[in-house]
């Protein structure tokens, strides 16, 4: 059991602190506005109780996950002695900057220095500080007590003990950690999902299909084998020779069709209207805060399910 100290109690925050602290480690909570902070605590009780319905608390009672969780009312407090940092500041370069240079100054020499960011690159609000070997993005795909992947983007300047520490670091917690080699604009998760979502506003722009009829094949077809298998591993097992065989066999059909996927649709441009429409006659805009609730126990349901599968049949 190690200090965690979180910066920043927005969504991103408080569920760092939900997974940290049901590791078994104690977690200080810190964000300028003292309000968001204790909606913060009140928020993650409310999560406790599902996590602990579906047995995803490790075995633990709500109230020893949540009594590891403390909000300080200084930044200093919350950094004290803390061996992982976790910023979650606004998507702000000079904000990060800012914020980075008040971490280094006043944390521990051994503490790692995280950031949550999901789309600045870490050498560009890290170049300055004197403490920057130990700093490098570590990148959630929210909500991360449901979802165990997370980004560990180093910058150029990271040490490798950095990078070995914060990995072993969120094995333990319960989190699948992907090691970036090198920075990269987007790092993996957004690049690959917006590839996916470039084709999806195409297909809808260009008249191909409807917005729900791309839903449906995700829905229902890919993400069924991609909730427990990668895309590498998906071709390997399509083919009776493995990736090999399939590159072989299938190739020909993706570079085919790649020349027409190099054509960018605004997606602010007239296919929002058919989107947005679409989307709103399923889901009133009222109804969206109750529609995320039925998509967070949904995940619930399936962050036990895949635990239970993996017990049965192994990763």
């Amino acid at each position: 059991m190690v200090k965690v100290a979180i910066v920043g109690s927005g969504f991103i925050g408080r569920a760092w602190a939900i997974s940290f602290a049901r590791a078994g480690h104690d977690v200080r909570m810190w964000d300028q506005s003292p309000a968001a902070s204790e909606g913060a605590r009140d928020y993650i009780a409310g999560v406790l109780g599902d996590l602990a319905a579906n047995d995803l608390l490790r075995g633990q009672a709500i109230d020893a996950v949540l009594g590891r969780i403390a909000i300080v009312a200084e930044l200093g407090e919350a950094l004290a002695d803390a061996v992982h940092i976790q910023e979650n500041t606004p998507e702000n370069l000079e904000v990060k900057r800012e914020v980075f240079s008040q971490i280094d100054a006043m944390a521990a020499p051994q503490a790692v220095i995280a950031s949550s960011t999901s789309a600045l690159l870490p050498s560009k609000f890290t170049d300055h500080l004197q403490g920057r070997h130990r700093c490098l993005v570590v990148h959630p795909i929210n909500p991360p007590y449901l979802i165990p992947a997370a980004e560990v983007v180093p910058a150029p300047w990271t040490s490798s003990e950095t990078i070995e520490r914060t990995r072993a670091f969120l094995v333990d917690a319960g989190h699948a950690p992907l090691v970036m080699k090198h920075e990269l604009d987007g790092f993996i998760m957004n690049r690959l999902q917006g590839a996916l979502l470039e084709e999806a506003f195409r297909l809808v722009a260009d008249g191909y299909a409807s917005v729900e009829d791309v839903d449906i094949g995700i829905r229902d077809g890919l993400a069924l084998r991609w909730s427990f298998m990668g895309p590498f591993e998906t071709i390997d097992l399509n083919a009776p020779g493995g990736v090999r065989d399939y590159v072989e066999r299938y190739q020909s059909i993706y570079s085919n069709i790649f020349p027409q996927m190099l054509r960018r649709v605004d997606w602010a441009g007239e296919v929002i209207e058919t989107v947005e429409a679409d989307r709103r006659k399923r889901l009133p805009r009222e109804e969206l805060g109750e529609r995320q609730v039925w998509r967070d126990r949904r995940l619930m349901a399936l962050a036990a399910h895949k635990k239970k599968s993996d017990q049965e049949f192994g990763r």
